[in-house]
């Protein structure tokens, strides 16, 4: 990853490691970002804006400073200038310093690889992937059958790939999304989301208070 970073800023999008993120690029300025990126190394990163962003969009409104980078794996340029893209997650990292001198941001960053993970880290991850599989159990399997009309989740997926890809899809709020992000660990992000999702369902047996997974 290039210390020198083009920076996506968005309101409501958090990108994880190893996750797939469809966006569709349509203001100038990231019509560039996007241009120069597939003439480099077609990384980006992902970060969130922070609140009252709306007061300063067309600037350079305040960012929380942990993001994730992602590679451009598939491009399609519309005849008007537009694009559709697909990012991966690549790796966190942390904005050091912003340097102006493009029509978009671009940031000095130093990257957040993820902690290693010792014997009983795997096994603490193990234990909160059971736990997620019986909390989300239902409601997935729902919306498999749904999609697939196949009621299974994927046993075989890699315990990373699928607390991230869980971080990144659930409906969960940005901010939420963004502390998950910001965990140090695998295991601490897990950890963290499965305590996240047990109090959204304690609050949704509350009357008036919707399910997470409607």
């Amino acid at each position: 990853m290039s210390d020198l970073l083009p920076i996506f800023p968005l309101p409501n999008v958090v990108l994880f490691p190893s996750v797939f993120l469809p966006l569709h690029i349509f203001e100038p300025r990231y019509r560039e970002m996007v241009a120069d990126a597939i003439e480099s190394d077609r990384l980006i990163g992902m970060v969130l804006l922070r609140p009252g962003w709306q007061r300063d969009y067309e600037g350079r409104p305040p960012i929380y400073p942990i993001g994730c980078s992602g590679v451009i794996t598939h491009v399609d340029r519309l005849p008007d200038g537009r694009y559709n893209i697909v990012l991966r997650g690549v790796e966190r990292f942390r904005i050091v310093e912003e340097d102006d001198r493009r029509s978009y941001r671009r940031a000095h960053i130093e990257p957040l690889p993820e902690s290693t993970c010792r014997g009983e880290d795997v096994a603490a991850i193990r234990n909160q992937r059971a736990k997620l599989d019986a909390l989300l159990a239902p409601a997935v399997e729902r919306r498999l059958a749904d999609i697939a009309g196949e009621a299974r989740i994927p046993k075989a997926m890699p315990d990373e790939d699928l607390v991230n890809a869980l971080a990144q899809y659930l409906e969960l709020e940005p901010l939420e999304k963004q502390a998950l992000l910001e965990q140090r660990s695998l295991r601490s992000r897990a950890e963290s989301l499965v305590e996240l999702l047990e109090m959204k369902i304690l609050m949704a047996k509350t009357p008036g208070v919707s399910n997470l997974a409607h």
